[in-house]
């Protein structure tokens, strides 16, 4: 990478990079290490390790030009890092459940935070919840967040009930005709079935892209279906591609 940013003999796409251009590419190489672990396909996956890898790398390489710091420091942070954040395995400390370690883990997150902004006004609970992440991902995060200190329900009933209420208010905001409080109210429903999703045990992410994976698998087998009659989806009636649709999900169930 020091040669590739060479400004006399390097590349000249490598050369004008910085921390803001890299940004794009980064989330894509981590999306592309996510997709080749869903595919199982362990050899793309070693490939794409090393393309994220390589943006590691290359943040570390303008860092270290600018005086910042240098790869070494990155590895270094990161293990020191972890052997703060696992005391139950580098200074004997027990947890007897894994509700008590993600608890202890929050709190060590959270004195690390104190000691960042030592000196400055103390921030929200809910600071340092990066705000680039997927919607999902950010929700889930903060909502984790809160509940480590104490804002959560207790139980999971009272979480139905509330997608219960929210479903309603959309419903009543839909009846209103009023676009930014249906948005609105689409939103807090949204909200409330991460904070289920959370309750259940469930990482909301995971569950949306495989039902969105589901979705894909039984719209390709009505595609086919009408394909195959010579036909167009805009050929048929609705109540006829929701016939193909219910016949893609008796396929996917597995035989007796």
């Amino acid at each position: 990478m020091a040669q590739l940013r060479n400004p006399d003999t390097g590349c000249a796409w490598d050369i004008k990079q910085d921390f803001n251009s890299l940004i794009p590419y980064t989330i894509e190489e981590a999306y592309e290490v996510a997709d080749a672990i869903e595919r199982n396909d362990f050899d793309d996956l070693r490939g794409e390790l090393g393309d994220l890898l390589l943006q590691v790398v290359f943040h570390a390489r303008i860092a270290e030009e600018r005086g910042l710091f240098d790869f070494e420091q990155v590895a270094a942070a990161i293990a020191e890092k972890l052997v703060k954040r696992h005391p139950h395995v580098f200074a004997g400390i027990r947890y007897e459940t894994d509700e008590q370690r993600q608890q202890a883990w929050e709190e060590a997150k959270a004195v690390e935070r104190r000691q960042k902004n030592a000196g400055q006004t103390p921030e929200s609970v809910l600071a340092g919840v990066a705000a680039s992440l997927p919607a999902l991902v950010q929700c889930e995060k903060i909502q984790n967040r809160a509940a480590s200190h104490g804002f959560d329900w207790p139980e999971v009933e009272p979480v139905f009930a509330k997608v219960r209420e929210e479903l309603q208010e959309v419903h009543e905001a839909w009846q209103s005709g009023n676009q930014p409080h249906i948005q609105e109210e689409i939103g807090d429903l949204l909200l409330v079935t991460v904070n289920l999703a959370r309750h259940l045990k469930v990482n909301p992410e995971i569950a949306l892209k495989q039902a969105t994976k589901k979705f894909t698998r039984r719209f390709n087998h009505i595609e086919h279906q009408v394909e195959n009659a010579g036909r167009t989806l805009r050929d048929c009636q609705l109540a006829e591609l929701d016939s193909l649709w219910n016949e893609a999900k008796r396929l996917e169930k597995p035989s007796a």
